[in-house]
């Protein structure tokens, strides 16, 4: 084994995350951890994560503290060799005096540097599998503690110059590239799976993304930077007054994590989609009619409504592909503006869920070839891992199309916010009692509203009513359709 302690860096945890907040860890200072081991739990804008060690040996320093929010490619935990002594405590950085305090670049200076560094060294911030190249110089406010005399360290390390596998997880090896260029790609809808990659190993670079979405200036770039990086600072309110309304103010709570994600979903989703909205009550008591006769013959294998209701969305959506589909912008040869409306060989049904962490929506992939009682199982398994937080970021934001339950909450029906990139949404409200017509006599039925906001750049109005009615024809003669499915 090496002599020379090992940092791990923290990874891009999926879909291009740029930072993490530090739940608890795992392990302690002076602790002999082993490869997969996991050392500590963090939660991303999607998910709760554990995250394991790379590396076997002893735990020399743990880089933050619970509650901290952690960059992605900065350091996470220093191991020693096995043998070494360590100290019993972690790292601590005291507030430096006059003297020991490290004069700091200006912020687009810093900003500046970082950009020329990612171009230098092909990807910039440190992901799974990749490190960077070039040089860098770490700076802190005080020297490190040694962790033993046969490999003390000196001065901090060279972050920059880590090996292409500091931040390797082990089994999850995947597409890599800078968070930046991630962000360039997922802000312009370019799915990353169809850019070549022109770096080392195939590396995707952010001049092959601007070949795609056109070109980006360096400042625009270089501005974004700082606000990546820079720390989100709750100020005390006690006492303090609202200028606008000149009432005391009684907390102030930062927007991040789940909650963060959320909104800037759906900002984007009302800023860039042109939707429209359509609906129509439906008479679910035949539906529920059937699955109370299941019931009877299966009390705990019945499956739930929602499951019947998914299974007649991904019929329909064969029926419609249209609303199961992706629009992207790109640049065209003259170098213009094109867009393109991407079409998927199967669905991914999203459904929402709400959690103790806010509004999430996993997905159940492949959904097209289940069964209702297949879809049942696998979204009871996944509203119980949202729940818990352990969703992963795959489960998390692969949905092609949303089926979303508000009746839960006992509301009729909603103008849905559609969930960004994808094309529509449906809205099932509550089943409640209503007058209706049976031929042509008045009865009392169970009616819900189902409600679609589709984008109207993929598709009419005639498309997405189709859908509409076959969905809720499905509900109201659910034996007719289950025999052709």
């Amino acid at each position: 084994m090496s002599s020379e302690m090992q940092v791990f860096l923290l990874p891009d945890l999926g879909e291009g995350l740029t930072e993490a907040e530090l739940v608890n860890w795992f392990v302690a200072v002076g602790d002999e951890i082993r490869v997969d081991q996991p050392i500590a739990e963090v939660e991303t804008a999607k998910s709760m994560v554990e995250v394991p060690s790379p590396y076997a040996g002893i735990v020399a320093v743990l880089h933050g503290e619970a509650g901290q929010t952690l960059d992605v490619g900065k350091p996470l935990i220093s191991v020693a060799p096995v043998g070494a002594s360590v100290a019993a405590e972690p790292e601590t950085v005291e507030e430096a005096g006059p003297a020991e305090v490290v004069s700091e670049a200006p912020a687009a200076s810093a900003a500046a540097e970082a950009y020329r560094m990612e171009e230098k060294a092909g990807s910039g911030n440190v992901l799974i599998g990749y490190g960077t190249s070039g040089g860098g110089e770490a700076r802190r406010t005080r020297p490190r503690k040694a962790y033993g005399s046969a490999a003390a360290v000196s001065s901090a390390p060279d972050f920059a110059e880590l090996s292409l596998s500091r931040t390797r997880i082990p089994g999850k090896l995947s597409a890599v590239i800078s968070p930046l260029v991630r962000k360039m790609a997922r802000d312009h809808g370019v799915s990353l799976d169809a850019v070549p990659g022109s770096g080392e190993s195939g590396l995707i670079l952010r001049r092959d993304v601007e070949a795609l979405i056109g070109s980006v200036t360096r400042e625009t770039e270089r501005a974004e930077v700082p606000a990546l990086r820079a720390p989100a600072v709750v100020e005390p309110s006690a006492g303090v007054q609202d200028a606008r309304t000149g009432l005391p103010i009684a907390s102030r709570t930062q927007v991040r994590g789940v909650r963060k994600a959320v909104a800037a979903n759906m900002t984007r989703s009302r800023s860039e989609i042109p939707e429209a909205t359509v609906w129509v009550d439906v008479d679910a008591t035949a539906l529920l009619e059937m699955r109370a006769e299941l019931k009877k013959h299966d009390p705990h294998g019945a499956p739930g409504l929602l499951a019947f209701i998914a299974r007649f969305v991904t019929a329909g959506l064969k029926k419609f592909p249209e609303l199961n589909t992706r629009i992207v912008t790109a640049e065209d040869a003259a170098g213009g503006e094109m867009q393109e409306i991407i079409a998927f060989d199967g669905i991914n049904l999203g459904f929402a869920a709400q959690t103790d962490r806010g509004l999430v929506v996993p997905s159940v992939r492949n959904a097209h070839l289940l069964s209702a009682r297949e879809l049942d199982a696998e979204i009871r398994r996944l509203t119980a891992v949202a729940r818990d937080g352990k969703a992963t970021p795959t489960e998390l934001a692969s949905g092609t199309f949303t089926l979303n339950n508000y009746g839960v909450f006992g509301v009729d029906g909603s103008a849905a916010i559609i969930n960004y990139p994808e094309v529509a949404m449906l809205g099932v409200g509550r089943i409640i009692d209503k007058p209706w017509v049976v031929d042509g006599q008045l009865a009392v039925r169970k009616v819900t509203e189902l409600t679609l906001a589709f984008d109207h750049r993929v598709c009419d109005g005639e498309t997405a009513a189709g859908f509409l009615r076959y969905v809720a024809d499905a509900i109201e003669n659910p034996g007719t359709v289950l025999a052709d499915l």
